[in-house]
């Protein structure tokens, strides 16, 4: 079984800059795409980014494209999400999660999930 810690998240200022980072262990990594996705007060879940980790093929949200940046350590079995010029409506909680492909991810197909963060963009 996989397992997906998070790390990461808190209070920051419009226009400023967070990292989450997701360890996995349990199983080998090259069978899944693994990502973040978010969770608003009142809203479903939305499927923010993630990256395959057998060629590190990525996928992002319109919402965050340009923005975001994921990114994958092999050797720690870690996936970081570099998020820049956060706005308030980024506000969420924040869920590393699995799945076995990108198109999978998107749909909200996931295997595995943590038990999130949360990101909060506030003055």
């Amino acid at each position: 079984q996989l397992q997906l810690v998070e790390s990461g998240g808190g209070l920051v200022q419009p226009g400023g800059y967070q990292r989450l980072s997701c360890a996995a262990s349990g199983v080998p990594l090259d069978y899944y795409a693994i990502g973040w996705f978010r969770q608003a007060p009142g809203k479903g879940r939305e499927a923010v980014s993630c990256i395959r980790f057998s060629d590190g093929n990525t996928y992002y949200a319109d919402s965050v494209k340009g923005r975001f940046n994921i990114s994958r350590d092999n050797v720690k079995n870690t996936v970081y999400l570099q998020m820049n010029s956060l706005k308030p409506e980024d506000t969420a909680v924040y869920y590393c999660a699995a799945a076995w492909s990108i198109g999978d991810f998107k749909m909200g197909r996931y295997v595995y999930w943590g038990q999130g963060t949360q990101v909060t963009v506030s003055s």
